[in-house]
């Protein structure tokens, strides 16, 4: 197999800043020619095969094997990226009209959306798509936001090109099929792929350099205290290049948060955050931005008080606690992109009696880590009794959290064992997948992720195969073994021949 084509530092810029990028393979004509008939005939004759388009058409297989696409997914999510379970082909026959925008769910579901790279997507075209058949549309550089920005700052970007033509898509990005106004049919293959460990070095082809401003080169929305942040953790930098692209008083910058031009305070929360820790007096200004009615300048906010250290943090985990939805999921991603130094901090919220305190400490503590944390135990104990919260939303968040913290001791594979049986669905989705990412230490669970293979739920059994492909011990392959070969597939075995 080829080695993987990664990423230059000036795409992973563009990917960063703006959500995405558009590439393309270099297959002959002739396997898409293949490809495009073979989904076309399954389509019309069978039906969408939904998640079992990867194994109905063998050639889909090989398209997500080619190294532009392997090297792409290696850059944004680390070597060891899965594709997940939840495939798709959309098929937009003419006069399909054209979508909202929106965001994926993660299938039916709700969570805290990373802004680190733990999640991606590709759409792919298997033919030639023009403007008249409805191609993909793409939101530039909101991948950050909850909520759509609604104004001037909304760009239209269609996905058009020849077959192999693909996007690169951060999970969260805005986005939507448009109109089909042709005479023909248009398919998009749609998969999700997922990040494994937490990034330890660049894994894209980096020539060492830290974040460099977009200057005018990004999307509409300035956000280069957020996007050096996401370089840095790709990177495993810590505290890269803070300060050293800003100009001005301090005094007028903390002015600017209080204008009434949503872009006058959008930009001076971002020059606030580049400057760190030394812009610590604009703290208080910059929390009363937390639940500005402009989501950007609010993300701008979170994260220059990420930048600032303890007084950033106390004023984060206040916001937590006293906070409204709106501003404590802002806090929220705030903490998620500050230091270990938040850790104790954190820890104290998990016990605290807010839902929302719970849930986004527990959350933050997985974004963060616990390499080299104070009270790292106390963390892990903490993260695993709220494995059995009341609360369905706090238990999600703690099961993904165990799967990311880089830990593996303290009750952590035993608590996600529990969470296998759990009442909600995804939390038992996301228990498995978090013993996935455990990999071998998670080898206590395998009886437990046995019985999930007889779960009811498609993304349970299917990211417990995962969790023991992962695990990778004898008794995990037997188990596994067994389960594939009694639910292998026969791409051959169709209606029109059954044997």
């Amino acid at each position: 197999m080829s080695q993987p084509i990664l990423l230059t530092d000036e795409q992973m810029r563009r990917f960063i800043s703006h959500g995405y990028l558009i590439l393309d393979t270099d297959f002959p004509a002739e396997f898409h020619e293949t490809m495009s008939q073979k989904i076309r005939k399954v389509m019309q004759a069978e039906g969408n095969p939904g998640n079992n388009i990867l194994p109905r058409v063998p050639e889909v297989q090989e398209v997500f094997k080619h190294p532009v696409i392997r090297g792409a997914l290696t850059s944004v999510l680390g070597p060891d990226y899965i594709m997940h379970p939840h495939r798709h082909c959309h098929f937009t026959e003419p006069g399909r009209r054209v979508q909202s925008w929106h965001k994926d769910s993660y299938w039916g579901y709700a969570k805290v959306r990373n802004h680190h790279q733990w999640w991606a997507m590709i759409f792919y075209y298997d033919h030639a798509v023009d403007e008249a058949m409805g191609p993909s549309a793409i939101m530039p550089g909101t991948q950050y936001y909850n909520n759509r920005p609604g104004d001037e700052t909304e760009q239209d970007v269609h996905m058009l090109g020849g077959p192999g033509r693909f996007a690169l898509i951060h999970y969260d990005l805005w986005h939507r099929g448009t109109a089909n106004n042709s005479t023909t049919t248009r398919s998009m293959l749609k998969f999700q792929f997922v990040r494994m460990s937490r990034p330890t070095a660049p894994t894209w082809d980096h020539a060492g350099a830290a974040w460099a401003p977009m200057n005018g080169d990004g999307p509409p929305n300035r956000h280069e205290t957020v996007w050096q942040h996401q370089w840095n953790w790709l990177s495993a930098r810590h505290d890269a290049g803070k300060g050293a692209h800003v100009n001005g008083q301090l005094g007028g910058l903390i002015d600017g948060l209080s204008a009434d031009q949503k872009q006058t305070r959008l930009a001076a929360a971002d020059e606030i955050g580049l400057l760190g820790s030394d812009a610590a007096d604009a703290v208080a200004a910059l929390a009363a931005r937390l639940g500005d009615d402009y989501e950007p300048v609010a993300v701008n906010a979170a994260y220059a008080l990420a930048n600032m250290g303890n007084p950033g943090v106390a004023a984060l985990t206040s916001a937590l606690q006293n906070g409204d939805k709106d501003s404590a999921r802002n806090a929220g991603y705030g903490l998620a992109a500050a230091d270990v130094s938040a850790v104790p901090s954190l820890v104290e919220l998990l016990g605290h009696g807010s839902e929302l305190a719970r849930g986004y400490a527990a959350f933050a503590l997985g974004e963060i880590g616990l390499g080299g944390a104070a009270m790292a135990d106390e963390a892990v104990t903490g993260l695993a009794r709220l494995a059995n919260d009341e609360s369905e939303w706090v238990r999600r968040n703690a099961a993904e959290a165990l799967g990311t913290l880089d830990a593996s001791g303290g009750g952590v594979v035993d608590a996600l064992s529990q969470t296998l049986a759990d009442a909600d669905d995804q939390v038992r989705f996301t228990g498995a997948l978090s013993l996935a990412r455990l990999g071998s230490a998670a080898a206590g669970a395998v009886p437990a992720l046995q019985g999930a293979l007889k779960d009811e739920n498609r993304y349970v059994r299917a990211n417990a195969v995962d969790a023991l492909n992962h695990i990778g011990t004898p008794e995990a392959q037997q188990v596994l073994i067994d389960y594939l070969l009694g639910s292998r597939w026969c791409p051959t075995t169709t209606p029109e021949s059954t044997f």
